[in-house]
């Protein structure tokens, strides 16, 4: 609960902290307008030398050489705060060189270009960054990398918006921009690093990435000092820019090298994904602005590319992950479709019922198509939602099929599957007449499920001469035919008689259809389980040979046993006998007579340490005090030599139990080997905790540890830490095998077994490997 809380906690404190920021940083912009004009002092006097917006100057009648008088009413002379530049100012006055005196009142809204570049731009990316930010909290469960990157998200967006603030001289703007450069790429270096370990990859810079974090922190307060120094704010301004060029060209190195190192396709998209955005910043801005104090392109402009970097992370990395992007793109342009057709037809009618102007017609078209495309994903949505009373049992075909697959499924013999599969037909089409003919391919013979029903020899030979796939349904004049399954003996097909009366609906077929499918698959299944069941009732104990992929598959477990015995042998006892024999070797042919006793200890000591070696394999293949003293004094000897080589707390219980069949007191013993060679090998945890529990009808082993967990689909896909052997062992015996792990928070496993003398139920099921 406390972390859970925590995790809550961390992403509230971040969008707190960026709604405040961004909503001052915003107002700042849109309440002071940016002249951004260079003046140059000649006698006293501050001239223009080059307005920021030529095209706004042009239509003030501010021009070059003109010279500035006075600033919101005070003398420019008096007014330090513009040299060498005019950033902000609601007023001016100024003498043109003709001693024209001109007086000019200055409003945000008079230069649109800046205010989309400042303004509009950076709003409509900073609310869309917050959007995606909780999208991303709430869609993907809390990891490491989700977290990087909507930290990442959430200070590329404060540094964009905080351009204009900062622009304007603003104390919190500038501190923000400054500080948020360096920390998105600080916290980029932080993400490619864990994006390096999700890949198994070795990282190549440092991994302790908190010392990194010192950058953004000493920016921060340098910038602090600029706001009490204001003549150090271009030294800042520059030292800022060349630490951006130096972590860009860091976080290029890495990637490329990782690239070429690796050839990984994930690494290649992220370059291209991070080179792009970057150039345009790098050399049209950042590179001209530290070498010539000049730039081709503004920041703004350059800015904007930036942007782009967190998105494409999202549609290039993590889209399988978080949402399926290509389903909504497939939605929007489906209702792209419907909505424009109709829009255009609406339209069309108020232009020949009324006379509305073209602008008005315009500002109804798109009003009325983008509220059809929301009305259509909201509709979509709350559809699903009330799915269960939009539509009754009958009408809902989604329903019925999963209700007669779940009823065939229970079947075991083919003739009782095609009974039961003709039954539910009849019963949700509403059709009587429904029937499975059999074609035996040898004897050229027919039989139906309903021996009442005679066909003529031409409807047999109209059946026989459908060329049909499997799932194919066609219409007669009599009778719908469909394919259901043909093998080397039998061809099966499924008639349904209409009577020329009856239609069914594409909702019906579609239903049949699929469900065709699936009884072609049940009736594989049952087929490959009817002759196994037979090939073992006519087995016989000294003829073995009936089944040869039993004896094939018992064959490569007992050889791959072997194998890996061989092998933990070869690398252990082996090589320990070899170092003993050389130097018996040395020992033999050496003419010192001296240190002779030294040398046989420690010939002695090797010879001892191979047979302690040796002796545990025994007792690993058989344990000695199993069949002697019993499952729990095997168990607590293992237990004592566990804590000897254990570096975690170890808290364990023991129950005694009373067990009919024996054969489970070693597999009790084999599954407590696993986890804890588990604990000591992969764990690494502070704390393991493994209780043996004795049930009514049979036993239940809890383990838990406090480590590094792993993923689940890697426990799933892979015989990762003796998962796997665990699994086969429990499923032996009918029981359940349930695990709960996740990086970084430890495992958790529990295993449940049932005697069978106690229950048969259980016969039927195998152990799931389930997500607690």
């Amino acid at each position: 609960m406390v972390l859970k809380t925590l995790k809550n906690n961390w992403l509230w404190l971040a969008i707190s902290t960026y709604l405040i920021l961004g909503c001052y940083l915003l107002y700042v912009t849109y309440s002071t307008p940016f002249l951004g004009i260079k003046l140059k002092e000649e006698n006293g006097q501050w001239l223009v030398i080059e307005p920021y917006s030529e095209g706004w100057a042009n239509s003030q009648g501010i021009s070059t050489g003109d010279t500035i008088v006075e600033v919101d009413g005070e003398d420019i002379n008096e007014n330090k705060k513009y040299d060498p530049i005019i950033r902000v100012a609601k007023e001016l006055t100024l003498l043109k060189q003709g001693k024209q005196l001109l007086h000019i009142q200055i409003d945000v809204m008079d230069n649109p270009e800046q205010l989309l570049y400042t303004l509009i731009l950076p709003a409509c990316f900073y609310l869309l960054s917050l959007v995606i930010s909780i999208f991303l909290y709430y869609k993907q469960e809390n990891s490491s990398l989700i977290n990087l990157l909507i930290l990442f998200i959430l200070t590329v967006s404060l540094a964009y918006v905080s351009i204009g603030a900062s622009g304007r001289l603003d104390s919190v703007g500038t501190v923000v921009n400054r500080s948020s450069m360096i920390l998105c790429l600080v916290l980029l270096i932080h993400f490619l690093r864990n994006y390096f370990l999700f890949l198994h990859l070795k990282w190549l810079l440092i991994y302790n990435i908190k010392i990194i974090y010192v950058v953004p922190i000493m920016i921060a307060v340098l910038s602090f000092f600029g706001i009490v120094y204001p003549s150090l704010n271009p030294l800042f301004s520059n030292l800022t820019l060349w630490l951006f060029f130096i972590l860009s060209v860091i976080i290029f190195a890495v990637l490329g090298i990782g690239y070429l190192k690796y050839k990984t396709p994930q690494l290649k998209v992220v370059l291209l994904s991070i080179i792009i955005p970057f150039l345009p910043f790098l050399f049209l801005f950042a590179l001209p602005e530290m070498i010539f104090q000049m730039h081709i392109l503004t920041g703004e402009v350059c800015s904007f590319f930036l942007m782009l970097i967190p998105y494409s992370f999202i549609c290039t990395q993590l889209t399988e992950r978080i949402f399926d992007m290509e389903y909504f793109i497939t939605r929007l342009r489906h209702y792209f479709n419907f909505s424009f057709v109709f829009t255009i037809w609406l339209l069309m009618g108020l232009y020949w019922l009324t006379d509305l102007s073209f602008s008005r017609m315009t500002e109804i078209f798109f009003f009325t198509f983008f509220s059809l495309i929301a009305l259509f994903y909201i509709k979509e949505k709350i559809d699903y939602h009330k799915r269960k009373i939009l539509f009754s049992t009958k009408g809902d075909y989604i329903h019925r099929l999963y209700t007669t697959v779940d009823s065939i499924g229970r079947v075991v013999k083919i003739e009782d599957l095609l009974e039961k599969f003709v039954q539910e037909i009849v019963s949700h089409l509403e059709i009587k007449h429904v029937y499975v003919l059999t074609y035996d391919l040898q004897t050229h013979q027919m039989t139906s499920t309903s021996p009442s029903k005679k066909y003529t020899q031409n409807q047999i030979n109209e059946i026989l001469l459908e060329n049909l796939s499997l799932g194919d349904i066609k219409k007669t004049e009599h009778f719908y035919i469909a394919f259901i399954h043909q093998d080397v003996n039998y061809k099966r097909i499924l008639i349904v008689d209409h009577n020329k009366s009856i239609y069914l609906k594409e909702e019906e077929l579609l239903w049949l259809e699929l469900l065709l499918l699936y009884l072609n698959n049940f009736i594989e299944n049952t087929k490959m389980v009817e002759d196994l069941l037979e090939q073992l009732k006519h087995m016989k104990e000294a003829d073995k040979s009936q089944l040869p992929w039993l004896n094939k598959l018992l064959w490569l477990r007992f050889e791959q046993e072997k194998y890996q015995l061989a092998q933990e042998l070869h690398d252990t006892v082996l090589q320990e006998q070899l170092h003993i024999a050389r130097e018996m070797d040395v020992f033999i042919h050496t003419k010192r007579t001296t240190d002779i006793h030294m040398n046989l200890t420690k010939i002695h000591d090797h010879m001892i340490a191979s047979l302690n070696d040796l002796r545990g394999y025994c007792e690993n293949l058989k344990p000695p005090l199993l069949d002697t003293l019993g499952l729990n004094a095997a168990l607590e000897k293992f237990i004592q030599k566990v804590h000897k080589r254990a570096d975690f707390v170890l808290i364990y219980t023991i129950d005694r139990l009373y067990l009919e069949d024996e054969r489970l007191n070693l597999i009790i013993y084999r599954l407590f080997q696993e986890l804890m060679n588990n604990a000591l090998k992969h764990s690494h945890a502070n704390t393991v905790e493994i209780h043996l529990l004795e049930t009514e009808d049979g036993f239940e082993i809890n383990y838990s540890d406090d480590g590094v967990g792993c993923k689940m689909d890697d426990i799933i896909v892979s015989d990762s830490m003796g998962i796997r052997g665990m699994q086969e062992r429990v499923q032996a015996f009918n029981g359940k095998f349930s695990i709960k792990t996740d990086v970084g928070e430890g495992m958790s496993i529990r295993i449940k077994v049932v005697e069978e003398n106690h229950t048969h139920s259980m016969a039927t099921k195998g152990p799931t490997l389930s997500r607690e």
